[in-house]
């Protein structure tokens, strides 16, 4: 389905094609018509509704896509009391809106959003005056590849990652829940990346308070059309009249942001604590953004017309009009530092639960690290980042040293030195 909405620009007037992104997602990327997660919702309906039916819940990082929809799917079980840390005011905005607009959403009593940072003393006290919370669940994370252009970026990156990670831990050892959730990424299984390097790390940490409170995680794929990726930047150059940029050689899982929050809240209230959740795709599932590009072109009316370079690209999207019917796309090899051209949930070491549920697998950690360990290592890299003069390559060396198996692809590239 198409929708058809005329923008009004400071000269003339550009009729623009808005597709139905919930069906295009359905019958062009995940290729299901009803959610990955269906089965094992409907078995444990009851377990699900035991759990969350009048508690209390915390969500951080609740503005993000993953962070939503998880709140969207606890909410059809009735939870009493819902609070939402995050740094993006504007987000949280457009999160209430979304939530109180839309149709049979069971909107709780106490329903409060705070624009903070998890790290802001003011969130502790959150914590403190409106305890118990039964379940609470972390979104905030630096989720992006790009996030390791150089050395500013990788310590923003740790200190949100982990460094403030450990510093919730050490908070909610103070006031347990009974259910505690960290989404980490499927990044964090043989990561090339920083960013996949301080998510295996973010998982150590967490696994090693696994004995203080319940604690669950969980490394999924791509959610198509989330915020900041690169599906969702299609939306975003339509409407700029943008030429699209998508790289040639990269396929990628995909689940629907329906999916990644009833994922996260299968994983936070039926995982035992230690476990890693991860969806039961098949390699045949993988699928190239290429493919996905030229698909979504056709779906919104548009043939594919293929550029050879950027600034061919840009100069056809400049002539874009309402009676265009190509619309020009650059396709690339990705080079850009610490990209995986396939993705994958798990390693050979690790011990694998298939059955215990019917759409998702788990890692399962009985034997958790140290927290003296741990404390270590996140204290050695910030006595690393505490140099001034400290360089990208010297911390992804002190990250070498302290994740074992972690082997960075550094092209000297990033990908904002792409459209």
């Amino acid at each position: 389905m198409i929708i058809h909405c005329n923008f009004f620009t400071q000269n003339n007037e550009i009729q623009m094609h808005f597709p139905d992104i919930d069906f295009f997602i359905k019958t062009h990327i995940t290729k299901r018509p009803k959610s990955l997660l269906q089965q094992d919702l409907e078995c444990n309906q009851k377990e699900l509704t035991k759990n969350i039916q009048g508690k209390s819940m915390l969500v951080i990082g609740g503005a993000g896509t993953i962070g939503a929809h998880f709140i969207k799917a606890a909410l059809k079980y009735n939870p009493a009391k819902l609070y939402v840390i995050d740094h993006d005011e504007n987000g949280l905005t457009e999160l209430v809106r979304d939530i109180r607009s839309t149709k049979d959403c069971k909107v709780p009593n106490v329903f409060i959003t705070y624009p903070l940072n998890f790290n802001d003393p003011i969130f502790e006290k959150i914590v403190l005056q409106e305890a118990p919370f039964h379940i609470i669940a972390n979104f905030a994370a630096h989720k992006h590849v790009r996030s390791e252009k150089d050395h500013f970026s990788i310590e923003a990156m740790l200190n949100n990652n982990l460094i403030h990670a450990q510093h919730l831990l050490d908070v909610l050892v103070k006031h347990k829940p009974e259910h505690f959730f960290c989404v980490s990424t499927d990044k964090a299984a043989n990561p090339v990346n920083v960013m996949g390097a301080s998510k295996k790390m973010m998982e150590e940490l967490i696994l090693s308070y696994a004995s203080d409170f319940k604690i669950t995680t969980a490394r999924f794929a791509n959610v198509a059309f989330s915020n900041g990726s690169l599906l969702f930047g299609f939306m975003q150059r339509l409407m700029k009249k943008q030429p699209l940029s998508v790289p040639s050689n990269i396929k990628r899982y995909f689940v629907s942001p329906t999916e990644a929050g009833e994922l996260c809240l299968l994983a936070c209230i039926l995982g035992k604590t230690g476990d890693i959740f991860f969806p039961k795709l098949q390699e045949n599932q993988l699928t190239y953004f290429s493919d996905i590009t030229k698909d979504f072109l056709k779906y919104i009316g548009y043939t594919c017309d293929v550029c050879s370079t950027e600034e061919e690209a840009k100069q056809k999207a400049s002539l874009l009009n309402d009676k265009s019917i190509a619309y020009p796309v650059y396709f690339f090899n990705s080079d850009t530092s610490g990209e995986k051209e396939y993705e994958e949930f798990y390693t050979g070491e690790e011990k694998l639960d298939m059955h215990s549920f019917k759409t998702l697998g788990k890692i399962s950690n009985t034997i958790f690290p140290e927290k003296k360990g741990i404390a270590f290592n996140i204290q050695t890299i910030q006595n690393i980042l505490n140099d001034k003069n400290v360089k990208k390559e010297e911390i992804v060396n002190t990250i070498k040293l302290l994740l074992p198996g972690f082997k960075h692809i550094e092209t000297g590239k990033s990908l904002d030195q792409k459209m």
